[in-house]
């Protein structure tokens, strides 16, 4: 397979159009299940490439530009999908039953639209003439030119489609197993602390999930070592001295008392460490932004200036075309804010409203994308603090919408601001979602010579496909499982899925527009999290840069139960280990490559196995439609997951640096 001739190359194409939708709605439904089960997603660009250059590799024609214009397209999935940190809130204060297609599609579709408008005047102040790292950027890059470039590239390019396929048959057959009930769906203990009326209590919990493995694999040492500082913060600190001080109900075990303290109140206080530690990052960001945004625009008017005859690859979509395209898109929004207030009780202050919104959509828009494709050069989208961005959108859209609701307040205008600020801001989170993939992009198609405005008409196809899977895959799992503090109403199981960040949000709106936040708790976060941006601080001044602590990493494992975040520091542990032991033998960088694409494979698989289960659940009417009847106990169906869980690991491990060294043979 060779490179095209950069004058000319072969870009977008039918063929590379059509694969990369596929696996836009393979991976949009894989993030929806897991943004809504542990509130993370993952970059989806590396393992986009992968499986392209290895399904490609059948035409001769193939080149990289097209391979990179299939990645763009996909990447919108793991970008888009985090639109469900914020529209589960609509369900979970009673606003909405069921998922709506249309409201919900416009609203991804709009904002996604709007965040490539307004990052393509960025393009040249943060990547063309930029300094920014872009490491996963970079890292897609490199993909590409392996898989290209040599017989042993493209050796590794059909070994990272077998590991992404071994990685998703793997853990769906392991998150099987736990629908069947052969093993403990999560290993667990809970104990208490002390004896008496002050005695309280504690414990770990981690989820029987390959998926939460691998998202601690691809989110690295040292967000998985804030993670776990985090974890023994609130297990190890807060929920014993807490349980201490409000002592258990009769008949409540260690386990109900932990779990309700944690729920109720030191959660809360990881709210509070997450919205500082979001608004600091953020402010960190201001004054690089601006620089970059002022070196730029004088760089654009001294080449205006001579007269500069502009390269294929310095391309972007015509300014024209970007504020027409802009404009347009304001009309639907208008539209579509204007029908979500339809009949409802804020009809009588539509106008203020729908003007108050597309205002803070265009406004709110424009900075959101400008410091989220900041952060993707800066640390990379997987790794971007897109819940603080979500936290400070939600606080303003709330002020804002509270504002021009507060002569008419009542219960049920309360209700309908609420769910309005909400609306705003999905709208807003899309556009600051596709801002930060589009210039992550960018930087990988500068690296391979693609032409700039053929990647921007990429990401605007894969927002389309995107946002045609995010309604139907959001509501078959609200009708199926429903959410964490949802009515729940329609949901067939009774084991909802956790949603963690929409109700962090939907909470912050009610408490904003109530007038009921429990600003004590948050205080207390707030504090606990200015230390840990001094001690981040004092970490990484230091270590010369070589070592941090994240404090949103940090915050977020206090928030999330531990269930969720115990096997995703396992997994970043485990990666770290993995990594070291193989980066100095032959194959080693082929066989990282190759590790992080099973654990790819783990967090598609499982998604996917839990996606489809849904539409059993749905189907058959049944909370539990695989589970088999079996007399083994609850410590021995634990022990089975433990085991069978670690196997999987340990052999699919071996089997990437195996495969490493035998790519570096060929």
């Amino acid at each position: 397979m060779s490179i095209a001739a950069p004058s000319n190359p072969k870009e977008i194409t039918l063929r590379g159009i059509i694969l990369g939708i596929l696996i836009t709605l393979v991976f949009t439904a894989a993030q929806v299940y897991l943004g809504l089960k542990v509130g993370l997603t993952f970059a989806t660009s590396i393992p986009a490439a992968v499986i392209s250059m290895a399904l490609l590799s059948a035409f001769k024609d193939a080149t990289i530009q097209e391979n990179n214009i299939v990645q763009t397209i996909a990447s919108a999935a793991g970008t888009l999908a985090s639109v469900i940190f914020v529209l589960p809130g609509l369900l979970m204060i009673g606003w909405w039953a069921h998922v709506p297609f249309w409201p919900t599609f416009g609203a991804c579709a709009i904002g996604g639209v709007l965040g490539v408008m307004y990052t393509v005047p960025l393009r040249r102040a943060l990547v063309s003439q930029s300094n920014l790292p872009y490491p996963e950027g970079v890292a897609a890059a490199e993909v590409l030119k392996v898989g290209m470039a040599s017989r042993a590239g493209a050796a590794e390019g059909k070994a990272g489609l077998r590991a992404v396929i071994w990685g998703a048959l793997t853990s769906a057959l392991f998150a099987a197993g736990a629908a069947a009930k052969l093993m403990a769906a999560e290993v667990s203990i809970y104990f208490r602390t002390g004896a008496g009326a002050t005695a309280g209590a504690t414990g770990i919990g981690a989820s029987s999930s390959l998926a939460l493995i691998g998202a601690g694999h691809l989110m690295g040492i040292t967000v998985g070592v804030a993670m776990g500082v985090g974890t023994i913060i609130a297990w190890g600190v807060l929920v014993p001295l807490m349980t201490s001080l409000t002592p258990a109900a009769a008949g409540v075990d260690a386990a109900g008392h932990a779990l309700g303290v944690w729920s109720k109140e030191v959660r809360m206080i990881g709210a509070g460490v997450i919205g500082i530690a979001a608004i600091i990052t953020l402010a960190g960001l201001a004054k690089p932004i601006l620089g970059g945004l002022k070196s730029a625009m004088e760089t654009a008017r001294k080449a205006k200036l001579e007269g500069a005859v502009m390269d294929r690859t310095e391309m972007d979509m015509p300014i024209y075309i970007v504020g027409l395209v802009t404009l347009i898109a304001l009309v639907p929004a208008g539209w579509l804010l204007a029908s979500f207030l339809q009949g409802g009780p804020l009809m009588s202050l539509a106008v203020p409203l729908v003007a108050v919104g597309v205002g803070y959509i265009l406004i709110a828009g424009i900075f959101a994308a400008a410091v989220c494709g900041y952060m993707a050069g800066l640390i990379g989208s997987s790794n971007s603090p897109v819940s603080g961005i979500a936290i400070l959108t939600i606080l303003g859209a709330a002020l804002s919408v509270g504002f021009v609701g507060r002569s008419v307040m009542g219960p049920e205008v309360a209700q309908a601001l609420i769910a309005f600020a909400l609306f705003v801001t999905t709208v807003v989170l899309a556009v600051a979602v596709i801002g930060n993939d589009n210039l992550q992009d960018l930087k990988t198609g500068q690296l391979v010579n693609a032409t700039p405005w053929k990647q921007q008409v990429g990401l605007l196809i894969g927002v389309a496909a995107g946002s045609c899977v995010v309604p139907p895959v959001l509501e078959l799992l609200n009708h199926a499982n429903g959410f964490v503090g949802a009515p729940n109403l329609d949901a067939i199981s009774n084991e909802p899925l956790a949603a963690p960040q929409a109700l962090l949000i939907s909470t912050l709106a009610k408490g904003v527009i109530g007038g009921n936040l429990d600003w004590k708790l948050l205080g207390y976060g707030v504090l606990i999290g200015l230390a840990l941006v001094l001690i981040n601080f004092l970490l990484k001044k230091s270590s010369n840069d070589k070592y941090s602590l994240p404090p949103l990493g940090v915050g977020l494992a206090i928030y999330l139960p531990s269930a969720v975040i115990t096997p995703v520091v396992i997994g970043a542990v485990a990666g770290w280990v993995f990594d070291r032991a193989v980066e100095k033998r032959a194959g080693g960088e082929s066989a990282k490559r190759i590790g992080v694409l099973v654990m790819s494979g783990f967090i598609v698989g499982e998604s996917l196995f839990n996606v489809a289960l849904a539409g059993l659940i749905v189907l058959s009417g049944k909370g539990e439609p695989l589970a088999i009847a079996n007399s083994m106990s609850e410590g021995t169906t634990m022990t089975i997951a433990l085991v069978v869980g670690t196997a999987i690991v340990w052999s699919l491990y071996r089997w990437s640096a195996k495969n490493g060294r035998a790519v570096h043979q060929q």
